[in-house]
């Protein structure tokens, strides 16, 4: 397999002009000194707490995510071209979800097949004819882009639900601002710190009509949640109480927290549970992580979930081949960022061709999420490969097929030193009354050599992300 497309050299091992002032710290710096800054980031990553599940591990189920000292830098030019299509691409999800929940143009026209959006198990029926605040569904989004080939970029996949890492780019930063504060006196790097308050912003925006000052509340499945770390970072620095659904109760349609002050109204609620476990009157009935009549409430138009329940549809991996035909269903556009070919297990054509090539195709489940569910064909074992075509022929339609993309790479430190390993990145994007795209996002790493899998759930590290102002 190719190495793929090298971040910071050129072909001849030239170093890229956005990474030369990088290299020449790096080069004129000890490697004695390297290694303390590394160990020093570990210690303090440490201090702070910054874990994350790691399913399947005996050892545990919390570790440290590893942090590498090597940014990915993204040059200023490269990234006004990401933040255009990044901001085309999540208004018309948006639009998208504002339609499939209301007049459903898109599927009338069969530009969208009708079943695949309304018989998904994404689809919450419940939110038809609901008018959200805004026409906003998905107020914080996670666009994961790779890079391929010669350079070009490829959207992989849309996070519209609970979407998250985004408290580890804020932590990256930090630490690099600390450990190499001469590089940013002497680089011009979009700062990603008003993240926080961005996000406050657009979900005090949210708020329902009539409310001047609005109480936000972000909910927490608790601290048994993988992503448990940043649910509790984001409350800090925004300053809102962080609750889990036994802190809520409703009452006339109304939503209120327990303090130690008494009831006190809630008007905005960052959920970071899935749709199932919000309400276990209308959704899961054993659920004991949501707030009973919560959905009323939404419903009532007294409360703003953010993102809306039901934005899942959009980001299913069986609708993912159909984003670009909505961008130019919507906005008359044609898209800015593509998306890897993909292949339709559903489809019988589509159905052989994965068959007949499983060891050069990557094969993901429509619902899975995590890397989990899926098949990197090139690196798997025949009986791997067997097992993966069992599934397929028993539900073709959780499937989709991709071409085995030769992600981009970055040089990362590892035990034997600095050597390429295969980097992905998440963006994040907020939808209030404008469109906010953070100027860089979480870049994930995949540690083990040759892999392509970089999800920190099962044991991909970070990298700080710096996009270049001029």
């Amino acid at each position: 397999m190719r190495i793929g497309y090298d971040e910071m050299h050129v072909a001849g091992g030239e170093v890229r002009p956005h990474y030369r002032a990088f290299d020449d710290w790096l080069q004129q710096t000890p490697a004695p000194a390297v290694e303390h800054k590394r160990r020093e980031a570990e210690i303090s990553f440490h201090r702070v707490g910054i874990t994350f599940s790691v399913y399947g591990e005996e050892s545990g189920s919390e570790r440290l995510i590893p942090f590498d000292l090597v940014p990915r830098i993204v040059p200023a030019a490269e990234w006004r071209m990401l933040e255009a299509g990044l901001r085309q691409r999540v208004h018309a999800l948006n639009l998208f979800l504002g339609d499939v929940y209301g007049e459903r143009r898109i599927l009338r026209e069969g530009r969208v097949p009708e079943a695949l959006v309304l018989e998904n198990e994404a689809y919450r029926h419940e939110m038809c004819g609901l008018q959200v605040p805004g026409g906003v569904y998905s107020h914080i989004s996670g666009i994961d882009l790779v890079r391929a080939g010669d350079g070009e970029y490829y959207v992989l996949e849309d996070n519209l639900r609970v979407p998250s890492g985004v408290s580890y780019m804020l932590e990256n930063r930090r630490m690099m601002a600390r450990l190499i504060p001469e590089l940013f006196a002497r680089q011009q790097i979009a700062p990603v710190e008003r993240y926080p308050d961005a996000l406050q912003e657009i979900l005090r925006q949210a708020a329902p009509a009539g409310v001047d000052n609005p109480t936000v509340a972000i909910l927490t499945p608790g601290s048994g949640n993988s992503a448990y770390f940043e649910h509790a970072f984001l409350a800090q620095q925004m300053g809102v109480e962080l609750v889990e659904g036994a802190d809520l109760f409703v009452r006339d349609d109304n939503v209120y927290m327990r303090t130690t002050r008494g009831a006190q109204r809630v008007h905005v609620i960052y959920r970071r549970i899935n749709d199932d476990f919000l309400d276990p009157t209308v959704f899961r009935p054993e659920s004991m992580l949501g707030v009973p009549g919560l959905f009323a409430a939404y419903r009532a138009g007294r409360v703003t979930l953010a993102n809306a329940p039901g934005t899942g549809v959009a980001d299913d991996k069986s609708v993912y081949p159909y984003v670009p035909e909505m961008i130019r269903f919507y906005l008359s556009e044609e898209p800015i960022l593509h998306n890897v070919p993909t292949y339709q297990l559903r489809n019988p054509d589509d159905l052989r061709y994965t068959l007949e090539h499983l060891a050069e195709l990557v094969v993901k489940e429509v619902h899975g999420a995590g890397g989990y569910g899926m098949l990197v064909g090139p690196a798997a074992s025949k009986g791997e490969i067997e097992e993966f075509r069992r599934r397929i022929l028993a539900t073709p339609e959780n499937y989709i097929a991709q071409p085995t993309l030769s992600l981009s790479t970055c040089p990362t430190f590892v035990e034997s030193g600095l050597a390429p390993r295969h980097i992905d990145l998440r963006p994040y994007i907020l939808c209030g009354h404008r469109i906010h795209v953070m100027p860089g996002g979480l870049t994930r790493v995949a540690l083990r050599e040759g892999s392509l899998v970089v999800n920190s759930s099962q044991g991909g590290g970070t990298k700080d992300t710096w996009v270049l102002e001029s």
